[in-house]
């Protein structure tokens, strides 16, 4: 699926960086089919692309993502209530196939969350590595408020290790909105700021991100990935041994500490 064609994204190459776009405002950027297929397509494709080095996602409109469109026809929440056991478990592992791309991908993903931010739209927001939210943002696990369960698109694995679990069984046990202020304090936001300002205040994670080695950045989006898990700090260890030597071992490595020595920008060529 070429990114070129999609119906509900919308994909800017800015430099090394993708601005994608939720492209629903009519229904605040809700999952229908397509997106799902979309998304999933986006994410993956990441993998075999590495002159895209970070992607920012947000949402057009007046929300990030309001979830499930339980409205749409065909949706994944008519297969869900109408459909066999195995045919609701094949649509559920299919949008839950966004979440898996999104932790696989090598890109840092930085999710810029306005409005709701809502079940599906949530995780959305939990399955990226840097979150900043405007005033206006609200997040919850919306699930449970549909009749469903409150653990889905892998909120209760991502919760807990963003915001403990004792915070992450309030939100997923009740449905309870959290707005950006709470948000921030929790550590679940890493920045507030007011409507409008967004994409202001990410550009100072990008340009540091961009003055870091292409290999490096995506090392330790891995590492992170890998040893969040990780049963022990021996294998943790290990892990970070073996990425800095294969970093040390590039052209990069060496251009980044000249640079260093001679107090300028590096001139990176990922090789």
């Amino acid at each position: 699926m070429s990114r070129t064609s999609f119906e509900t994204l919308v994909v800017e190459e800015k430099g090394a960086v993708d601005w994608l776009t939720l492209n629903r405002p009519d229904s605040l950027n809700a999952l229908n089919p397509t997106m799902i297929a979309e998304l999933t397509s986006y994410f993956r494709d990441l993998a075999t692309r590495p002159d895209r080095r970070i992607v920012v996602l947000r949402g057009a409109g007046r929300a990030f993502c309001a979830g499930l469109d339980i409205k749409a026809s065909g949706s994944a929440a008519d297969a869900l209530e109408l459909g066999t056991v195995q045919e609701g478990l094949v649509t559920q592992r299919t949008t839950a196939e966004i979440y898996l791309a999104m932790r696989r991908c090598p890109q840092p993903i930085v999710s810029l969350i306005s409005g709701a931010a809502c079940g599906g739209g949530f995780s959305l927001a939990m399955a990226s590595d840097i979150r900043i939210a405007d005033t206006t943002a609200k997040m919850n696990c919306a699930y449970i408020r549909i009749g469903l369960g409150g653990c889905d698109m892998g909120s209760s694995y991502f919760l807990p290790r963003l915001v403990g679990a004792s915070l992450a069984a309030e939100l997923i046990l009740t449905g309870k909105f959290i707005g950006a202020e709470r948000a921030l304090s929790l550590g679940l936001v890493s920045q507030v700021v007011e409507p409008g300002q967004l994409e202001a205040a990410v550009e100072e994670d990008l340009q540091l991100m961009l003055t870091n080695s292409p290999l490096g950045l995506r090392l330790s989006k891995e590492a992170l990935n890998v040893n969040i898990d990780t049963g022990c700090l021996e294998a943790a260890i290990a892990l970070e041994d073996r990425n800095q030597i294969l970093c040390a071992q590039t052209a990069d490595s060496q251009e980044g500490m000249a640079a260093f020595a001679e107090r300028r920008q590096p001139t990176y060529k990922d090789a």
